[in-house]
């Protein structure tokens, strides 16, 4: 048994949850913090057998994918300027660990 552990930003928990759910994934969510952005992190837990790890991480590729993002950069001194910036943003931070023991209750 594994537990697998999926930090994405709290504009794709939605989208990641619902794709884990739809495949038949029970996801236990956290509220998180820190990233980049200064934007919230949400923390999925997600209990499966070892065979099924793979494709849990291919969900959550397809459902929160790195992608291209505009912000605005305030630049200069004074009289403050803003400067679009293209960044990448989204995917995840993954980890598995192995559970001696799992019950649902």
């Amino acid at each position: 048994m594994k537990l697998i552990y999926v930090i994405v930003r709290n504009i794709d928990s939605g989208d990641v949850t619902a794709a884990l759910n739809k495949k038949g994934y029970y996801v236990t969510k956290l509220a998180s913090t820190g990233g980049f952005l200064r934007e919230g992190n949400t923390t999925l837990m997600i209990g499966t057998d070892e065979e099924k790890v793979d494709e849990v991480i291919s969900i959550v590729k397809k459902a929160c994918g790195p992608r291209k993002q505009i912000i605005s950069n305030p630049v200069g001194t004074g009289e403050y300027t803003s400067m679009n910036v293209m960044v990448n943003v989204g995917g995840a931070t993954i980890f598995v660990t192995e559970v001696d023991r799992f019950e649902k209750i």
